[in-house]
């Protein structure tokens, strides 16, 4: 089963039987989730790593007065999520992750990277070098959020996610519903809608379903 997980980041460098041998050894196995169905819970103890195999998954929490905030999305398959629990000094997920369309998920127990021994085998030192990476760019990804929320105006909000994510043909790709990304940028969803059709007929971008196409960068940069 390991051939769809060679584009992991978790795997980068490794071949596919270096990746059969960590799976066996680690005790790995895949689980089935429902469009919906919580895959671990905020205050759960963490005991897994967690890796989308198919399908995807919103993360993100519930404040104290109910509100909920959505921290990131993911649908890339060999995409890690919620990790870096396992690596703190804590006892529970300060969030949850649960399916937004019907998923497949990998699950290696933590113990084969927390509890190492004397002398860590050669491809679980691999798997630690890539998680630091990814810890790196996950720190990268959030960074880029707290740029996002940081702005004044929700118009602001958007204009930046735009500029952070656009493609080399000027649009972005939304890789979640209408509703979560609202929660990602910290706004309702009514408020989201009206700003962007104020910024279609102001004639900074183009909404089409699921893309939003730049028709002003400058603009969207003066922002």
């Amino acid at each position: 089963m390991s051939g769809s997980y060679t584009q992991s980041p978790l795997f980068r460098g490794m071949t596919e039987e270096e990746i059969e041998l960590c799976l066996k050894e680690a005790k790995a196995d895949i689980l089935g989730f429902r469009k919906g169905e919580m895959i671990f819970n905020q205050g759960d103890k963490p005991r897994y790593i967690t890796m989308l195999v198919e399908g995807s998954v919103s993360v993100g929490n519930d404040s104290v007065n109910g509100k909920r905030s959505i921290l990131g999305m993911f649908s890339n398959p060999g995409e890690l999520f919620g990790e870096v629990f396992l690596f703190l000094n804590h006892d529970e997920y300060a969030n949850y992750a649960c399916a937004s369309s019907p998923s497949r998920i990998l699950e290696i127990p933590k113990e084969y990277l927390t509890r190492l021994g004397d002398k860590p085998s050669p491809l679980q030192n691999k798997m630690l070098s890539n998680l630091l990476t990814i810890f790196a760019e996950r720190t990268y990804y959030l960074n880029n959020r707290l740029q996002v929320l940081s702005c004044s105006t929700l118009k602001q909000k958007i204009a930046r996610f735009i500029l952070q994510n656009m493609n080399d043909r000027d649009r972005v790709t939304l890789k979640m519903s209408r509703e979560e990304f609202a929660d990602f940028l910290n706004a309702a969803r009514p408020s989201l809608s009206r700003e962007l059709m104020k910024m279609q007929e102001d004639g900074y971008i183009k909404v089409v379903r699921k893309d939003l196409i730049v028709k002003n960068l400058e603009g969207l940069k003066s922002l």
